[in-house]
């Protein structure tokens, strides 16, 4: 790779992919949550996870818990090969930054 991932590279969908690449394969966290982790505003938030799913990084699913709604956030198996992909480029820079 030779630029990072331009989806990514923004600080607020680094903070996103970061805390989605932590849960578990498969696991979602809710939007409420993710907020207070990355510190967006619900639109701020909302407009790059937009943008995520856009890239098919995130996957979003929507439902009820009781009468309340609820949305979750899951990283799609093409945003960990993606996320990956940027870790590796960041240590290959920080790799080649390093004095031999």
């Amino acid at each position: 790779m030779e630029q990072p991932d331009s989806v990514i590279h923004q600080p607020v969908r680094l903070k996103i992919m970061a805390a989605l690449k932590a849960l578990p394969h498969g696991e979602a966290i809710e939007f409420v949550r993710l907020k207070a982790i990355v510190g967006a505003t619900e639109g701020n938030l909302g407009a790059h996870i937009t943008t995520l799913e856009d890239a098919g990084y995130v996957a979003v699913q929507k439902d009820f818990l009781g009468k309340r709604p609820r949305t979750r956030v899951s990283m799609t198996p093409q945003g960990r090969r993606a996320f990956d992909a940027y870790v590796a480029y960041l240590q290959e820079i920080i790799g080649m930054a390093t004095p031999s």
